[in-house]
C-alpha cells in the first residue's frame, strides 16, 4: 500500500453522510485529537491559515494514524504548490475562487496523474520515496483513484454556470462557504436570510445533477441535521467553532 484509502470518498460515493474539521492549526496533536473523536476527514486550511506545505506533514502522520482522510484547502491557483502538499501525504484539495470550467480543469490537472490530470511524479512521501512495493504504474492508478477534487462555491454570480463547471470528470465534490456567500450577496452578518438559504439549496441541486456530493460548514449538530436533510452529505465542523462550543458548554 502506498497513500492510504480515501475513508472520505468512499462514504461520498457511498450516499453516506461524512463528518470533518477544516482547521487553520498546523499542530499534529489537535488533528490526532479530532481523529480519535472519531471524524472521517481533516482539512488543513492553507487559505486563511499561515501554513506552509513542510507544516502539513506531521498533521498528515497524524490523520494517517487516527484513520482519517487528510485534505488541504489553498488558495492560490497554484499548481506547483497542490503539488507539494499531494507528495507530502494530502488525499485532496479544496480550492476557492474557480471561476470557469477551465480553472476546475487545471485543479483536477493538479491533482491527478498522467492519463488523467498533469501531476509530475516525484520522490514523496506519496510515493514511498519511490520505494514502489507494486511498481509506479499501480501507485499512479491507486493515487488517481484515491486523490479528491474539491471546488467551493463562494459566489452567486457563478450559479449559472456552475453545472458546467463541476459536470467534468474527477470532479469529486463541491463545498458551499455559507459565510463568504452570505457577504458576496450583501449580508454582512451572516447566511441566515432566507435568500442566502435558496441559493444553498439551488447549489446543492446543481451538484445533486451533476453527480457530485455537496458539503457545507455546520456549528453544531442541528446544523448539520438540517444540511443533510436537504442533501449535503459533506459536513465540515471549524476547528475553532467546535472548541469554543465545548469550553462555554463545560463553563455554563
Amino acid at each position: 500500500m502506498f497513500i492510504q484509502e480515501n475513508r472520505l470518498k468512499l462514504k461520498l460515493k457511498a450516499g453516506q453522510p461524512a463528518f470533518g474539521v477544516i482547521s487553520t492549526s498546523a499542530d499534529p496533536q489537535l488533528a490526532e485529537l479530532f481523529g480519535l473523536a472519531g471524524f472521517d476527514y481533516y482539512m488543513l486550511d492553507a487559505e486563511h491559515g499561515l501554513l506552509h506545505p513542510d507544516q502539513a506533514v506531521n498533521v498528515i502522520r497524524a490523520c494517517e494514524l487516527t484513520g482519517m482522510t487528510p485534505l488541504v484547502r489553498i488558495g492560490p491557483k497554484d499548481p506547483k504548490l497542490v503539488l507539494q502538499y499531494l507528495d507530502a501525504g494530502m488525499l485532496g484539495v479544496m480550492m476557492p475562487d474557480l471561476r470557469n470550467a477551465s480553472e476546475v480543469k487545471m485543479l483536477v490537472d493538479a491533482v491527478k496523474y498522467p492519463p488523467v490530470g498533469k501531476r509530475g511524479v516525484g520522490i514523496s512521501r506519496a510515493s514511498k520515496y519511490m520505494a514502489y512495493s507494486g511498481g509506479a504504474e499501480k501507485y499512479i492508478q491507486f493515487a488517481n483513484e484515491q486523490t479528491m477534487v474539491i471546488p467551493q462555491f463562494e459566489d452567486p454570480t457563478l450559479l449559472d454556470d456552475f453545472e458546467a463547471m463541476i459536470s467534468q470528470p474527477h470532479v469529486d465534490a463541491v463545498v458551499i462557504g455559507p459565510r463568504d456567500l452570505s457577504l458576496n450577496m450583501g449580508f454582512p452578518d451572516g447566511p441566515n436570510h432566507p435568500e442566502v438559504q435558496e441559493m444553498i439549496d439551488k447549489v446543492i441541486a446543481v451538484c445533486k445533477k451533476a453527480g457530485v456530493a455537496a458539503g457545507i460548514t455546520a456549528g453544531v449538530k442541528a446544523d448539520s441535521d438540517n444540511m443533510i436533510a436537504r442533501g449535503a452529505t459533506m459536513i465540515l465542523g471549524i476547528a475553532q467553532v467546535l472548541i469554543m462550543n465545548g469550553a462555554k458548554t463545560l463553563i455554563k
